[in-house]
């Protein structure tokens, strides 16, 4: 058995019926050329013959001692973890949200390994999707993209086995000798000379210590908003994509990061829409944004630490909104720039720590530490493909939790930025109002920025979920 680390445990520790704690990713296919109707069919019963499965995907949570262990599923069963759905008629964008949005609220079973894969098939002109969701103790974001990215190809021509079937690098650290004690006691203390940093820099933040100006975000500086309620198990799930080219032209014209330019305009729909539901306060929102520590170690688990951002939603002019935005997220990563890794850790964890007795008394709701999650998930920059189908759009579904009943999630894949709106369905009504705000945030940046690209009337958003689709838009579950 293999414990896991604190970070990996309070995934599971939070876990509630309410609370699901996997992350997912929705990903829409186009069959290859000359694909009759059995391609589905078929390809499920290539997968269905691979009934082993590696690290990550054989391994379920035991509790022993009150401490939380991987164990090796000796019992494994494919056939529950590998599902086949089809959509109700007429199969559009809007069905298959609608079902995803279902799924995404049931809870997995302790007793197995902790991951699902669905291929759901009745979308228009053939195309099919998989929705596969996994324990966000087993991955953090990063990974889990990653993960899905090396279980399909390059070409159309290349065919690999199924993901759980295909060995990761955080599998090889595992296999590692243990370290001899001097070796184990050494390591210690540099883990203790960096982790005691963190904990006081986190600590500072916690108490205000520091001299933080406008653009400044730190811990309960966030005000009480709609989405700081207590949620439900439901969920609604909305998503588009939007040109990546796009992005960085409005980065280019403003000196700012595509990650930038994507707060900027996150911010910008969710002020829009907190003024339709007449509620946006006069603070402005903060941002809680997850900084991946991925390309500092190989360990596995969750290699995550955050930054706080101040979004700026009290501000209506959009350039103003993206300069206290660029201002603030580059106070927020200098400072981090200059800590280890396990400093990092360190910092986030302890900055976030009154979360769970914030949760538990209900004090999230007046006095919240952020108001929302959005996260940039970098993807594979090439065209992937699942033998022979082609990989069209990726959208991550992430989680909302108690007293953050929305999570914005930012998928790249090739030149495409899949946003992946979560939320609670009971908590916040209209979600699929987001994206049309988020098109609309575009736009003033577009006009504000680089005018002379822009007709007089500005023409609508052009995206591969609503092109491919006749009639009535389907970019998201309306019912």
């Amino acid at each position: 058995m293999q414990a896991l680390n604190p970070t990996d445990s309070a995934f599971l520790w939070m876990e509630t019926r309410h609370q699901p704690m996997h992350v997912a990713g929705l990903n829409l296919y186009t069959p290859p050329p000359g694909a009759g109707p059995d391609f589905i069919a078929e390809l499920l019963a290539e997968w269905r013959q691979h009934l082993a499965a590696q690290s990550p995907f054989n391994l379920r949570p035991v509790l022993r001692l009150g401490l939380w262990y991987w164990e090796e599923d000796e019992e494994f069963e494919l056939d529950y973890h590998l599902r086949h759905l089809a959509l109700p008629r007429p199969g559009r964008i809007r069905e298959l949200l609608a079902m995803v949005s279902r799924l995404h609220g049931n809870l997995m079973d302790r007793n197995r390994p902790l991951w699902e894969a669905y291929v759901i098939e009745g979308l228009p002109e053939g195309r099919f999707a998989t929705y596969i969701k996994i324990h966000h103790a087993l991955v953090d974001g990063v990974s889990g993209a990653r993960i899905m990215a090396q279980g399909l190809s390059l070409t159309a021509e290349e065919n690999k086995p199924p993901l759980w079937t295909q060995k990761y690098e955080q599998q090889s650290t595992s296999k590692r000798s243990p370290p001899g004690l001097l070796a184990q006691l050494a390591n210690a203390a540099r883990a203790g000379r960096e982790i005691l940093p963190g904990i006081g820099s986190g600590l500072f933040d916690l108490l205000h210590l520091g001299q933080g100006d406008d653009a400044a975000a730190l811990p309960f500086q966030a005000p009480p908003t709609p989405f700081n309620v207590e949620i439900s198990g439901s969920r609604r799930f909305a998503a588009q994509s939007y040109s990546l080219a796009r992005f960085k032209r409005l980065g280019e014209a403003a000196g700012a990061t595509v990650n930038d330019i994507t707060l900027a305009i996150c911010a910008g729909a969710l002020r829009k829409y907190l003024q339709a539901q007449k509620a946006l306060p006069r603070k402005p929102l903060i941002a809680m944004v997850p900084v991946s520590l991925r390309g500092e170690t190989d360990a596995g688990g969750n290699q995550v630490s955050l930054l706080l951002a101040n979004l700026a939603t009290h501000l209506s002019d959009p350039l103003k909104r993206l300069a206290r935005i660029v201002q603030s997220t580059s106070q927020a990563k200098e400072r981090l720039r200059s800590m280890p890794r396990l400093q990092k850790l360190a910092h986030g964890i302890t900055s976030i720590s009154p979360m769970g007795a914030a949760m538990l008394t209900g004090s999230a709701r007046q006095h919240p530490l952020f108001n929302v999650i959005i996260s940039n998930v970098p993807g594979a920059r090439e065209t992937l493909f699942l033998n022979g189908a082609r990989l069209d759009e990726v959208y991550p579904v992430s989680i909302p939790t108690q007293y953050l009943a929305l999570n914005i999630t930012i998928s790249g894949y090739a030149d495409k930025l899949g946003f992946g709106y979560i939320a609670c369905r009971r908590s916040v009504p209209a979600l699929q109002r987001m994206l049309d705000y988020t098109d609309e945030s575009i736009a003033e940046l577009e006009q504000a920025l680089l005018p002379s690209r822009v007709k007089t009337k500005t023409a609508p958003v052009k995206t591969p979920a609503r092109s491919r689709v006749k009639g009535k838009s389907t970019k998201t579950d309306r019912d």
